[in-house]
């Protein structure tokens, strides 16, 4: 090889590992504003939605977001839209909420415990037939 041919591979060298790195750099920066952009959709779904749940609804959006991430991340997409775009103007209770749920096939499981006021203090239907 002569000596233009080695200068000429070099500098191909170094052009494509140029490239490489501006690739990867242009990578690394899409992820990062991925990762950004996500967080303000979702401080802005979540205000958006907010503002149409009234009274525990948001207790059972938290509830089914915890059973079913999936479908819940999507299902606030759809209504935030919905929402943005006029189609719903109605504020959304509880029941109207897990009615909405579980007619879309969710079945929202929450965590009952019945408690009776006895003395001053709760005891739970166990504790009470214990004592019986």
């Amino acid at each position: 090889m002569s000596n233009n041919d080695l200068e000429l591979w070099k500098r191909r060298r170094l052009l494509e590992m140029q490239k490489r790195l501006l690739a990867k750099k242009t990578e690394e920066e899409k992820e990062r504003v991925d990762e950004e952009v996500p967080q303000k959709e979702k401080v802005e779904a979540r205000e958006v939605l907010k503002r149409i749940f009234v009274g525990r609804a948001m207790e059972v959006w938290d509830l089914a977001c915890r059973q079913y991430p999936d479908i819940m991340k999507r299902l606030e997409a759809g209504l935030t839209r919905m929402v943005l775009s006029g189609e719903i103007t109605e504020p959304l209770d509880e029941g109207q909420l897990l009615y909405v749920l579980r007619t879309m096939g969710l079945n929202i499981r929450f965590d009952v415990k019945i408690r009776i006021l006895e003395d001053g203090r709760f005891k739970t239907i166990s504790e009470k037939l214990k004592e019986e």
